[in-house]
């Protein structure tokens, strides 16, 4: 049976944070991954991603952007050379192509990691295989047409793989809104379902909204219950950044749609709340822009005036509440952009709740020894984020080394 002092699960931008700052400390450990260096960057992302954060706010422990473009937003295979680079520098001791199949309490008292080519024990354990593992698709999804093609956001990579006709894509995230306007700029007939969302500025008053959020310390705030988690703000870095607003998406030509409600006989039927789900959207812009003037006028900061707001007059959207034949509207892609789910049913200890959720204070679990990196809000909003994941690296890090 190998022996290790810390193995640590995944080799992603939470990985790899780990793993710099044992080395600082001289820690003995290994980090096991089930591809390749930021697999998900790699095999998970569609090609017209670009970073949703300015190439400034690219920073990993000891390592940041340094390029001629800090205010640009890079694209996705930028985001992986970057990460690439950073592991070159830091040079963690990786096994790659090795997939992690059980972790359990060994009777030493050890943790003992099963993978599918070997098994080893180790003093401590970080799982730090990010937050998005296991798409969600709603239970219904196996009552639309066996024709229609069905494709979850990490699996949608361009227009060209789907089969000609109009594309549904149900979820209003992040996700949901960028692989339409990737749609429609591939010139297809979209039609996308809007639920619950949060809606920013790309910028306001002459800075990004990542700036405002680390100047007025919101990505910064400690999560006292992460399982009231808001929606993820609507942003974009593609073509340089820009307002990730749904009205204009209509305008472009995407139809808008309620929430999925349920299908039924290959008709997919949407509820009524179309203008209220973006009137609240609306409400997030406000709050935001509201929250930053308050700012600015408490601390006299000298800043540009607000530009004026984009044009929210009325504009005829599609009836809520309607149901849709697939077949009959020409729909023959849906692409659900649904949110994730955590899949942590490879962990045997007890660390997990009824939910399968990890329980744990700043990722320290009650199991001695078995950590958590990289989830959302883990300790703080910024927590699982690129910019943000080195904070909480560095605490877990100092918590193995007093272990010893």
């Amino acid at each position: 049976m190998e022996r290790v002092e810390t193995v640590v699960v995944g080799a992603g931008q939470a990985g790899l944070s780990m793993s710099h700052h044992l080395g600082l400390l001289g820690r003995e450990h290994v980090v096991l991954e089930r591809g390749r260096v930021v697999e998900r960057w790699r095999s998970e992302r569609w090609d017209s991603l670009a970073f949703q954060f300015p190439n400034w706010m690219l920073r990993l422990p000891g390592y940041a952007y340094e390029g001629a473009e800090p205010d640009g937003f890079m694209h996705r295979d930028g985001v992986v050379q970057f990460l690439e680079e950073y592991a070159k520098r830091i040079t963690p001791p990786l096994r790659c192509g090795v997939r992690v199949t059980e972790l359990h309490q060994a009777p030493s008292g050890r943790l003992r990691i099963e993978t599918d080519t070997f098994s080893l024990e180790a003093l401590n354990v970080v799982v730090a295989t990010g937050p998005y593992q296991r798409p969600v698709v709603p239970p219904f999804s196996n009552r639309l047409p066996l024709t229609t093609c069905q494709v979850t956001a990490n699996c949608y990579t361009h227009a060209r793989q789907l089969p000609p006709g109009k594309v549904l894509v149900v979820g209003s995230g992040a996700s949901g809104w960028q692989i339409a306007e990737d749609l429609l700029c591939s010139g297809r007939d979209v039609y996308l379902s809007v639920g619950r969302h949060r809606r920013v500025p790309r910028r306001y008053r002459g800075k990004d909204f990542g700036w405002w959020q680390e100047q007025t310390g919101a990505s910064d705030q400690i999560v006292e219950d992460a399982t009231r988690v808001a929606p993820a703000p609507l942003l974009t870095g593609v073509n340089g950044g820009h307002d990730a607003d749904l009205r204009d998406l209509a305008r472009q030509g995407v139809t808008l749609l309620g929430s999925l409600g349920a299908v039924c006989d290959g008709r997919m039927r949407f509820v009524s709340d179309l203008e209220q789900n973006l009137d609240n959207g609306d409400k997030t812009f406000e709050q935001f822009t509201n929250s930053v003037d308050a700012y600015i006028r408490q601390h006299r900061l000298s800043v540009p005036e607000a530009a004026p707001g984009a044009d929210r007059s009325p504009f005829p959207l599609p009836m809520a509440g309607r149901d849709i034949d697939l077949r009959s509207a020409g729909i023959t892609s849906v692409i659900w952009a649904t949110g994730y789910r955590q899949d942590f049913g490879w962990i045997k200890c007890a660390a997990l709740d009824t939910q399968g959720r990890p329980i744990h204070a700043r990722g320290v679990t009650a199991v001695p020894g078995l950590y958590f990196l990289g989830l959302p809000r883990l300790h703080k909003v910024k927590s699982a984020f690129l910019w943000g994941v080195g904070e909480d690296a560095a605490y877990l890090a100092r918590h193995i080394w007093s272990r010893r």
